[in-house]
């Protein structure tokens, strides 16, 4: 993956390929190195963002993704009821779709005191889709003839983890990468929020019924953070302009290996525990989130 021929649509392929194929033996460690590894690599290509820019994507963005969370969470309600999917795994499931993939599912399962199975459940169901809209997002955005800006927005708006839309958008361009990445990340901070959220309906719902809460830590994305103070740096610390291009293929380069790190995650056990009725809500959730949101943009209504 640190090769010259190393891609993230590529290492997610071989990723899955091995996942499926083998038995993964550190698969705890690679889930741990997965998530450091994808948070360091937004923070380093934070010094290739324009502060400008990053500032106007995110004002921008924070308004389009609190309508699409708000929307997105009450279509995932209907269809877990509709199709009979377990309270929390609709709810993860949910969120997950709505926010940022497999780190919302992470910060909301603990509040909700959701099982392992529900979890993998969930996470299961996000990764299997993460992969899908990484490998075709790009060729529907050439297809529909989406601009750079307009590809950004899209895939930030409709792909689930961070990994997928930077990976996706570092395909089909720098200006959609820029985008992407910055409303992504605007995107993602509303996981505090609504864990909070989540956390004070639980606590009222446990105190009114005289049992205990399942509210654990809502745990802050603090890479947003350090990506803004990067683009900064960037912007206005000239002493640094030698450094900036090696973090920025660092970063890169780190995607790439996370990429085929969450791939090879996916294993025969997780599909088999994804079942039908959670992948069914996952999938018309997700087609039905990516579709508006890219009709949204066509029509001039977002962007």
């Amino acid at each position: 993956m640190l090769t010259p021929w190393g891609t993230p649509p590529l290492a997610l392929v071989l990723g899955l390929v091995y996942g499926l194929m083998v038995v993964h033996p550190y698969a705890r460690e690679s889930r741990k190195a997965s998530k450091w590894l994808l948070q360091g690599s937004v923070v380093a290509l934070g010094f290739g963002m324009n502060p400008g820019q990053v500032w106007a994507a995110g004002r921008s963005g924070l308004g389009y993704t609190a309508v699409g969370i708000v929307v997105t969470l009450g279509m995932g309600y209907l269809l877990g009821r509709w199709l009979g999917v377990a309270w929390r795994s609709s709810l993860l499931i949910s969120v997950g779709t709505a926010i940022c993939g497999g780190s919302a599912i992470a910060a909301v399962g603990p509040v909700v005191g959701a099982r392992d199975e529900e979890m993998s459940v969930s996470l299961g169901t996000v990764f299997i889709l993460n992969a899908v809209g990484l490998l075709i997002f790009p060729a529907i955005g050439q297809a529909w003839g989406l601009g750079q800006e307009q590809f950004g927005l899209w895939a930030a708006l409709a792909i689930h983890d961070t990994s997928s839309v930077v990976g996706a958008t570092a395909k089909y361009g720098a200006e959609a990468l820029a985008v992407g990445t910055t409303v992504k990340l605007a995107r993602a901070l509303w996981i505090v929020p609504v864990a909070m959220g989540i956390a004070l309906a639980m606590k009222r719902g446990a105190d009114s019924s005289g049992k205990t809460s399942g509210a654990g830590v809502v745990a802050l994305p603090w890479f947003v953070l350090l990506f803004c103070v990067a683009a900064l740096m960037r912007g206005y610390i000239a002493a640094g302009e030698e450094v900036y291009p090696l973090l920025v293929k660092a970063g890169r380069a780190g995607l790439t290996v996370t990429l085929f790190l969450i791939g090879s995650g996916v294993t025969r056990q997780t599909l088999r525990k994804v079942g039908v009725r959670p992948l069914l809500q996952g999938v018309a959730l997700w087609l039905a989130v990516a579709s508006l949101t890219l009709l949204a943009i066509l029509t001039g209504w977002i962007g």
